[in-house]
């Protein structure tokens, strides 16, 4: 039989006409994912694995659909300002954002140019039409003409006369943001490193809630131990939700942050005398809620074991102190967990075991003040610590929405405090390291309150280094291998005696 393409005993290659586009599953569903942000604002990380498990594309496809669709959304500010260059028009949004995909394989991933302009040629003759793939191969081709370093030089601005705007256009970040990590990291020169820990996927996260599970069950499923939380195990592939600690909600995926804030709430000693009461005030969709709620119960497992194993450990029934930071709590605290938002109350319902949850206004409390001796705020916010996680909510988050939000959480602050009895202490936590939404909140709140004080955030985290220079303690990806979550530990002073 000769093969197709050829002569028979020429041996020459015979003229061909234009390829018939295939289907690609990888790429089709890339493409979708892509196109319904860009029309309707959808979230790729929920979308995307819907679509992945309704067409059944697994394994080396799924991969290649996933580094496609969020690589692409990360990249959208520097695509486009290189499309821009290549194109003698603006392309209509659906020719705009095959081109933006084609452009990740010729610049970010090692698929050859020749594969990457075919398969996206392709792509865009099947769904858009014939006219519209010629366009994108001549734009395609300048693309792949010159690699992403020799590009930026010349659609980046000059780093010394405009040092945001080039990091901006360069990684792939809105202007408004870079400006805002550089004024909360305060080291110009870790910019570049920040900004790239930005656009790597990160690992998968796991918590083990202690008494119920641990870090070594999910590390004999193949897991890695974990740097800073004694409860954190980081899955390298796979579905977390075939390992059945987490099927059980025993365990979770949860950031190692986000693990060491709810940490160091408990490890702050607070005087008393009998259980203790929590919140967790603005709980969904239940993480914190989840960690909280087992060392609630059963302790902080992993702290009173250290102290256990250390010379001259306490038999005496006083706290023990552990060596990672205030208090390895013994257990026997109760949790109330609330959010304004019904689904995500009922989130929170079936994450914890033990915890009460109800849907409640954190604004307009829906208890007594001065009842708990411990609250969680996990304020809403920008999000900004975990675009590394949420690949398009930069280019959907805008500089507008921040001043409207550090109203919220002024008032959330407010209400927390109040919930909370003398001598007892808040988490403000946010995911976000955005200067207003931050340090700007909590000084502010200290400037109107002398019933407060602030608590140095990383005497309570040890173990991490890195966290600033407090009171409060900032997460950084690059740093920490966490998203960029943010603490301040505030105690209402006690009465005078």
């Amino acid at each position: 039989m000769k093969a197709r393409g050829h002569q028979g005993s020429g041996g020459g290659n015979r003229a061909r006409g234009p390829r018939r586009p295939t289907r690609d599953p990888a790429r089709n569903a890339a493409y979708d994912v892509v196109r319904a942000v860009d029309e309707r604002d959808a979230y790729a990380n929920l979308l995307l694995p819907r679509l992945l498990r309704d067409r059944g594309i697994k394994g080396r496809d799924a991969a290649l659909a996933t580094e496609l669709a969020y690589g692409t959304l990360r990249g959208l500010g520097t695509y486009d300002a290189i499309i821009e260059m290549c194109s003698d028009r603006a392309p209509d949004p659906d020719v705009r954002d095959a081109l933006r995909i084609g452009a990740h394989q010729l610049l970010r991933m090692r698929v050859p140019p020749h594969a990457a302009v075919g398969t996206t040629v392709d792509l865009v003759r099947l769904r858009i039409g014939a006219g519209a793939a010629k366009f994108v191969n001549a734009v395609l081709r300048k693309i792949g003409s010159r690699t992403l370093d020799e590009w930026l030089p010349i659609v980046a601005p000059d780093p010394a006369d405009d040092p945001v705007g080039h990091l901006a256009i360069a990684y792939g970040h809105p202007r408004w943001i870079v400006s805002a990590f550089r004024d909360a990291l305060g080291a110009p020169d870790e910019m570049p490193d920040l900004l790239d820990a930005d656009n790597a996927r990160p690992l998968v996260t796991l918590v083990a809630r202690p008494g119920r599970s641990s870090a070594e069950e999910l590390e004999d499923v193949g897991a890695l131990p974990g740097r800073y939380s004694p409860y954190a195990a980081y899955l390298r592939e796979g579905d977390p939700g075939g390992i059945d600690a987490v099927a059980e909600t025993r365990a979770a995926v949860q950031d190692e942050a986000s693990q060491l804030v709810a940490l160091a709430l408990t490890r702050v000693p607070v005087e008393g005398d009998g259980d203790e009461l929590w919140l967790d005030m603005c709980a969904g969709p239940g993480g914190k809620a989840g960690l909280l709620d087992a060392i609630a119960v059963h302790g902080d497992l992993a702290g009173l074991a250290e102290e256990a194993r250390a010379p001259g450990a306490s038999s005496s029934g006083e706290p023990l102190t552990s060596s990672r930071g205030g208090a390895a709590f013994p257990g026997g605290a109760r949790v109330l967990a609330a959010d304004v938002q019904q689904h995500r109350a009922r989130l929170v319902w079936e994450t914890t075991k033990d915890a009460s949850v109800i849907t409640a206004d954190g604004t307009e409390p829906a208890w007594r003040p001065g009842a708990f001796d411990r609250v969680m705020l996990d304020a809403p916010c920008t999000g900004l610590g975990a675009l590394r996680r949420r690949p398009e909510a930069r280019w959907r988050r805008d500089a507008a929405g921040v001043a409207e939000l550090g109203k919220l959480q002024r008032r959330l602050l407010g209400t927390a405090l109040d919930a909370v009895r003398p001598g007892g202490v808040v988490a403000y936590v946010t995911c976000s390291p955005h200067l207003a939404e931050t340090r700007v909140v909590v000084g502010d709140l200290l400037a109107r309150r002398d019933d407060v004080e602030q608590l140095d955030a990383r005497d309570y985290l040890p173990e991490v280094e890195g966290l600033g220079d407090g009171p409060h303690a900032q997460f950084w990806p690059h740093r920490h291998g966490t998203d960029a979550m943010f603490l301040a530990l505030l105690r209402r002073k006690p009465r005078p005696s």
